[in-house]
């Protein structure tokens, strides 16, 4: 009983500090919007009534965060992220098509409307990020939870939950018939087994359980499930569905039959997201090259005062469909690359065994002094974006690779041949040339099965944070 008023009282204490922080920030977003309008068009300025400004704008996004359930249920953080972008869509089409029934529309920006939804969802992701990366740090606000099982699956799970800021979860031990899973999950204190699941719940007094162990057999599962649901508010039940692709999943019930149906969808087989990712890419690489011309043209001339001869590196790779393209680079390795490397290849084993594993060398000697700048930050891909251009490649998609690389994609090759590569991806954001090549194969994969127009966003705005972390490349 105790346990559960305490979590009562933590849930009531997180919403109304999300709350607070909720509104001071679409406030902040709003005198930011505010302030731009009137900065672009100083001819007229835009007043807008304290009752708008302190109440009824603030509302409508917080009516609308809250329709979208943002302060009920807990979710990882970039869906959470998601789920914030669609609030403020709404939030500002509702607030354009109020202002106009209103009839004050004429007295209202556009302009400021529409700065208002983007700045209030930037603000409004960034701070509820901060505040929960705040309170995750100190250990604050966490709710209890116990994980039923203890092999891979719940260590995975514990490390989406130790590293996700969104889901606000703490685990206080684990229930497991078998051994532990060693690499994560012995600072854990093991409560029982499976059969003590009652006794622990009523003791700890968690109402949110977390069933990690996808090796029962359905009986099993199903008599668990059904011991624990009249103690606790709310089961995850991690199902032995590991690489399946789950992006786009519908969940449908057939209570008759007690059956359950997932409904996968093929999101890239459909024209019309293809049409919308082509715009997405063609409308973003124009802007961004505008914008990063005085880089582009900063390395340009870096690489040609260093180590005279081409600027550019063209290297065949295959594309969509298998046809094969020059995929372009800044040059980062001296003139005469390749007769070096095949020296040097036969001259060091250890080189030569690591280049036949990844096709990389992580001391290559072949690399210029700004070449090793330009790869351990990632600007050597910059000239990508004319590949974007020419429609060879996506901003986002897997990593494009050599022709003798296809071999080893084995059964996931038409998934690699289905889409354009891309300047990022689920690789690249995943610790790179860090990971094992298998493991890149399949994200790959992953990503062409589970492909949304979010994904690709969060893949860009994640490739920032990877870039300037410097994580996994040389």
């Amino acid at each position: 009983m105790n346990g559960e008023w305490k979590n009562k009282q933590l849930h009531i204490v997180l919403v109304s500090m999300t709350l607070i922080c909720d509104y001071v920030t679409i406030l902040a977003a709003e005198e930011g919007a505010f302030l731009l309008r009137n900065w672009f068009f100083q001819s007229s300025s835009l007043h807008i009534s304290w009752l708008n400004f302190w109440i009824i704008f603030p509302a409508l996004f917080l009516l609308l965060l809250h329709l979208n359930q943002l302060y009920s249920r807990r979710r990882p953080f970039f869906k959470e992220a998601e789920m914030v972008f669609h609030a403020c869509v709404y939030a500002t089409l509702t607030l354009s098509f109020l202002l106009y029934a209103a009839r004050l529309a004429g007295s209202t920006s556009r302009f400021f409307t529409v700065t208002f939804g983007i700045t209030a969802f930037v603000f409004l992701t960034l701070a509820r990020y901060g505040l929960k990366r705040f309170l995750m740090g100190r250990g604050l606000l966490q709710v209890q939870t116990i994980v039923i099982g203890a092999g891979k699956t719940a260590e995975l799970l514990a490390r989406a939950i130790e590293g996700d800021a969104g889901l606000g979860y703490k685990i206080i031990g684990l229930l497991e018939d078998n051994r532990v899973c060693k690499g994560g999950l012995e600072k854990y204190p093991l409560l029982g087994g499976f059969a003590d699941a009652e006794r622990v719940i009523k003791e700890t007094g968690v109402k949110h359980v977390f069933i990690a162990a996808p090796g029962l057999r359905d009986e099993a599962l199903g008599r668990l499930i059904y011991r624990v649901q009249p103690l606790v508010k709310n089961i995850g039940v991690i199902p032995n569905l590991v690489g399946v692709p789950l992006g786009s999943v519908e969940a449908e019930s057939i209570f008759s039959e007690k059956l359950l149906i997932l409904r996968l969808k093929n999101n890239l087989a459909r024209p019309l997201n293809r049409a919308i990712k082509l715009v997405f890419d063609y409308t973003l690489t124009i802007v961004g090259t505008i914008c990063i011309s005085p880089l582009l043209l900063y390395i340009a001339y870096r690489i040609k005062k260093e180590d005279p001869g081409p600027i550019f590196f063209a290297h065949t790779r295959i594309g969509k469909d298998g046809k094969s393209f020059p995929c372009y680079k800044f040059r980062s390795m001296v003139v005469n690359s390749k007769d070096m490397l095949e020296t040097y290849l036969a001259e060091n084993p250890a080189a030569r065994e690591e280049w036949e594993r990844d096709f990389k060398l992580k001391d290559d000697p072949r690399v210029t002094p700004i070449g090793k700048i330009l790869r351990k930050t990632s600007l050597d891909e910059l000239p990508q974006i004319f590949n974007v251009l020419r429609g060879e490649m996506s901003l986002v998609g897997p990593r494009p690779i050599i022709a003798e690389e296809l071999a080893r994609y084995g059964e996931y090759v038409g998934d690699y041949l289905m889409v354009k590569p891309g300047i990022t991806g689920m690789w690249q954001v995943s610790g790179r040339s860090d990971i094992e090549y298998s493991e890149r194969v399949q994200l790959d994969s992953w990503y062409v099965r589970n492909w949304s127009m979010w994904l690709d966003f969060m893949l860009l705005f994640k490739t920032f944070a990877v870039v300037l972390g410097r994580k996994g490349a040389y």
